[in-house]
């Protein structure tokens, strides 16, 4: 037997479910993390524009009416960049020969570069038609997602999903399913990392918590770009950490590439997540330095 491990809890994928005309209906926690993500997410984003003085010259970037049209925005942003990342950077080739499970979002499939890249560009296009600061637009859309990606984690765990590598760590959790079956022995299951949790802890509450201080106690709204830079930074930091412990997809592990590495050279080598969030820490890292080089309104 395996000693000291966590047991996975008894929740199912779906909240509730019931049959119409039979078909299932059904309302996963995997899609109310993202709509309650986006309420709170939306709440954060008002009572931040009621806050004038924390912004650059004491005028928030938007009224609060903007801010809903904006949420219509983001959420298409993420769905149909999601959706598209998982396609292109995760399983380019079963999509080519599947092309219409492409739209099948119902069955799974997001990713989070992906969605990320969506909400750049429907911000950037929004901005432009309404002629708002996407500096600062994006200061606020960053400060108020790590509740989304906190709730969006554990729904990851609950679905038993995206999990991690095996572990005889005392918090190794054993998954059900395809996670224990992998790594099963005649004699025992095996416990894996809770790479879930990891990054609801790190992505979630960590970045969240650095955030919203660096907003409200130091004042970096006054600098517009710069939490941005944190953001990027910060999630990139986290991702690729958790990485090292976080099963890639079977795809890309083989007899010889059992790390499952999408950039190899030699015995070293990156992940996909890994390749992916480099550039988000360089770049947020930029976006740090030129909004702290840019002169900036100080508090009044």
């Amino acid at each position: 037997m395996i000693a000291l491990t966590l047991p996975f809890p008894d929740i199912g994928p779906n909240i509730f479910a019931f049959e119409v005309m039979g078909r299932e209906i059904a309302l996963r926690w995997y899609a109310m993390s993202y709509i309650v993500g986006i309420v709170i997410g939306w709440w954060m984003g008002t009572r931040l524009l009621r806050r004038e003085v924390a912004w650059p010259r004491n005028e928030a970037p938007m009224t609060s009416e903007a801010l809903s049209d904006l949420i219509t925005w983001i959420i298409l942003g993420v769905v149909l960049g999601g959706r598209l990342g998982s396609v292109l950077f995760y399983h380019p080739a079963h999509y080519a020969q599947n092309p219409i499970e492409i739209l099948q979002i119902w069955n799974g499939g997001m990713s989070f570069h992906g969605g990320a890249l969506g909400v750049l560009f429907v911000g950037l296009v929004f901005c432009w038609r309404n002629r708002i600061s996407p500096l600062s637009t994006g200061d606020l859309i960053v400060v108020c997602t790590p509740p989304a990606l906190l709730l969006g984690r554990l729904a990851n765990f609950i679905n038993a999903e995206l999990w991690g590598r095996q572990t005889d760590l005392p918090w190794g959790v054993i998954f059900p399913g395809d996670a224990a079956q992998a790594c099963a022995t005649v004699e025992q299951m095996c416990a894996r990392h809770p790479s879930q949790l990891y990054e609801a802890l790190l992505e979630g509450l960590v970045l969240g918590a650095v955030l919203l201080w660096l907003a409200l106690r130091k004042h970096w709204l006054k600098m517009p770009g710069a939490l941005i830079g944190v953001f990027l930074a910060g999630y990139g930091i986290a991702r690729f950490a958790v990485e090292f412990v976080r099963q890639p997809d079977a795809h890309f592990t083989s007899a010889t590439n059992p790390l499952g590495y999408a950039w190899q050279l030699g015995e070293l080598g990156l992940t996909m997540g890994q390749l992916l969030s480099t550039p988000m820490i360089l770049v947020g890292l930029l976006f740090v330095w030129a909004a702290r080089r840019r002169p900036h309104h100080p508090r009044r």
